[in-house]
């Protein structure tokens, strides 16, 4: 019984009887499975493909968009405020992390000490009391402690 079945499955793989050239003519050998290209020319083919279907998508929206509301330009006067501003601060680029003492100006660079107040400073000023700190230590050590040591209190026991 399961020589009949291999048998059959035998019959139905078909194996091609000669190699299949490419058929974009490159010289390798295609296969049906690469719709009778090589692995070279089918990985193009995918990739011409692929980047094709956005290009399509993207001019079809773009009709679709231009032919629904025809667009006026804006005038100087109609222009908020608010979006001049708006369109200054995103022009600017991020300011990077000061290199210099808070306190002196020193030029810090990379021994530059960083307070918990999210200043940097220099080996004269990095003790809180050097460069009049705002960050409540005290507090901060009465919290961690806090959260450190919960307080158990046992359940009392009646006594017979």
């Amino acid at each position: 019984m399961a020589q009949e079945s291999w048998k059959e499955s035998e019959e139905t793989v078909q194996t091609p009887e000669a190699p299949v050239l490419c058929v974009n003519n490159c010289g390798f050998f295609g296969n049906s499975m690469t719709n009778n290209m090589c692995s070279k020319c089918y990985r193009d083919f995918i990739k011409v493909t692929t980047m094709a279907v956005p290009v399509v998508e993207k001019k079809a929206f773009a009709a679709a968009s231009s032919s629904m509301v025809p667009l006026e330009p804006a005038k100087e006067d109609e222009v908020p405020a608010a979006a001049v501003v708006d369109s200054q601060a995103a022009q600017e680029p991020p300011k990077p992390p000061s290199n210099r003492c808070l306190s002196c100006r020193k030029k810090v660079g990379l021994t530059g000490f960083q307070c918990r107040c999210g200043g940097t400073f220099c080996s004269m000023h990095r003790y809180a009391d050097s460069h009049e700190c705002s960050f409540d230590y005290k507090a901060a050590g009465r919290e961690q402690i806090a959260k450190q040591n919960p307080v158990v209190i046992a359940e009392k026991v009646n006594k017979i």
